[in-house]
């Protein structure tokens, strides 16, 4: 971490996490100078042929996005792109607005380099961020638009229908989002009854809709074989595009920050990132080769990110560690990729991909 970067975490550390969060926020919308990055573009971010990635009909520049949950309401995905991510991914979006969990509901574990969260899918709405997202058409860079259902909706599939409805002609792929722990009852819909006509009613409703983007489905780390088996299985029959690996965990295994680790909510960065690969490498082992997957949980470094390529992920998405390394991390990041690919000779980033995925789903 460069001391600019430094000096950034210790003022926002020194902020309550949702403050500094929304901080961060409004330094990206307003242009100003992030870790010594420009959203306006004074520094280039890394460009090599060989990281680029050809997945469901679209070109990622390269491998590396922006999870889900920073830009929870589509306010700067194009200030995101400019600090190096090959893509970023926006939301969860709910139909209608809500406010989420009561405050605090984020908590640093800074011993461990992870975030314990309870937001509860707090966004502005389906209104709100399709009015931004309209008004970014036209301009390049590949943009995910991350959906979920309202915490009190009657229907929760049909919530999941309207933000495919909503947002299929403005997202570069759809994520359908079952798997935050912080939505009552939410991960239920994993089971394979619900998960069936879940993804049934979506890719329907894609079908309907006045563009097609490539459709996600996002999991859960805290899921055991036989539900693996079962999600795998409905991903294919329906035809999913792809699955993202993984959403928060509820387990605490192993945490140093004895205070914030009895937080409820769901854990992210460095402690979740074995689980997290070893879910990712057996859901290869279970899709086969030909489906897409991103793997997201505990990536900091151009080594993490590395290994989720070896366990078979073809994208890899980060979020905490960029609270704790700074936002020059993407950048460095995809640099560090670059130089990889070069020491080894590689002609594309993708030859790694699959090359630790025995050992990986060895340790589920």
């Amino acid at each position: 971490m460069s001391v600019l970067d430094r000096i950034g975490q210790k003022l926002l550390f020194s902020f309550d996490p949702e403050t500094a969060h929304g901080l961060s926020i409004a330094a990206l919308r307003c242009g100003l100078p992030v870790g010594g990055t420009s959203p306006r573009g004074a520094r280039l971010p890394t460009r090599d042929a060989r990281l680029k990635v050809s997945l469901c009909g679209l070109d990622f520049p390269n491998p590396l996005g922006m999870a889900a949950g920073y830009d929870k309401n589509a306010e700067v995905p194009d200030a995101l792109l400019e600090l190096g991510f090959g893509f970023a991914e926006v939301g969860t979006i709910t139909p209608l607005p809500q406010p989420g969990n009561p405050k605090p509901r984020i908590f640093r574990l800074t011993a461990d380099e992870a975030v314990i969260n309870r937001l509860g899918f707090n966004n502005e709405g389906h209104a709100a961020a399709e009015k931004r997202l309209a008004a970014r058409k036209g301009r390049p860079g590949i943009v995910g638009v991350n959906i979920g259902a309202n915490k009190d909706s009657a229907d929760r599939i049909a919530d999941y229908e309207r933000g495919v409805a909503r947002f299929a002609q403005h997202a570069s792929y759809l994520t359908v989002n079952i798997s935050s722990p912080n939505t009552p009852g939410l991960r239920n819909m994993q089971a394979r009854e619900q998960l069936g006509e879940l993804l049934s009613r979506v890719m329907a409703a894609r079908a309907a809709a006045s563009a097609q983007p490539p459709v996600f489905l996002k999991i859960a780390p805290d899921l055991v074989e036989a539900e693996l088996e079962d999600i795998a299985a409905e991903v294919a029959e329906k035809k999913i595009d792809g699955v993202i690996v993984s959403n928060t965990t509820l387990a605490r295994t192993g945490l140093r920050s004895a205070t914030a680790a009895g937080e409820a909510g769901g854990l992210s960065g460095k402690p979740l990132f074995g689980r997290s690969t070893a879910v990712l490498a057996r859901m290869r082992k279970l899709l086969g080769p030909d489906m897409a997957i991103i793997g997201v949980g505990g990536v900091d470094s151009t080594e993490a990110a590395l290994e989720k390529i070896r366990a078979g992920a073809d994208l890899v998405q980060l979020y905490t560690g960029m609270i704790y390394a700074g936002p020059a991390l993407p950048g460095r990041i995809v640099a560090g990729m670059a130089r990889f690919a070069e020491r080894e000779h590689l002609k594309s980033i993708g030859e790694l991909r699959d090359t630790g995925c025995a050992r990986w789903s060895e340790q589920l």
